[in-house]
């Protein structure tokens, strides 16, 4: 299964980023395969507006079915939730720790976005 890590970095030694869609990248990561790819998200960091959607249709089109992050606002939580995509909120420590809480179980999936709009 693909899931995105919202990271303030581009290692595992990263911290999660308490923005989804603000987030500086992304560590998709395999978790069948254990394959980690970091990914700029350049172009949403200081959008004005729209960031929340245009992350989560790049989630979309990488194909993963699971988001790891800080928070998440309404506009991203529907595009996400609207594919599928299972999203989890309040996570904390590395890219790698959150990967391995979620492994572990230790995460749970939001039900709704937990910050509003243009919260970042």
């Amino acid at each position: 299964m693909k899931v995105a890590v919202a990271a303030s970095g581009d290692s595992l030694d990263a911290q999660v980023n308490a923005a989804f869609a603000r987030a500086p990248h992304f560590c998709i990561a395999d978790t069948d395969t254990d394959e980690r790819t970091f990914i700029p998200n350049t172009q949403n960091m200081n959008a004005a507006h729209g960031a929340g959607i245009q992350a989560g249709k790049s989630m979309v089109d990488n194909g993963v079915k699971a988001i790891l992050a800080g928070h998440c606002g309404p506009r991203a939580f529907d595009v996400l939730s609207g594919a599928g995509i299972d999203i989890y909120v309040n996570v904390k420590g590395t890219v790698e720790q959150a990967l391995e809480d979620l492994k572990a179980g230790k995460l749970q999936k939001a039900a709704s976005a937990d910050v509003g709009g243009h919260w970042a």
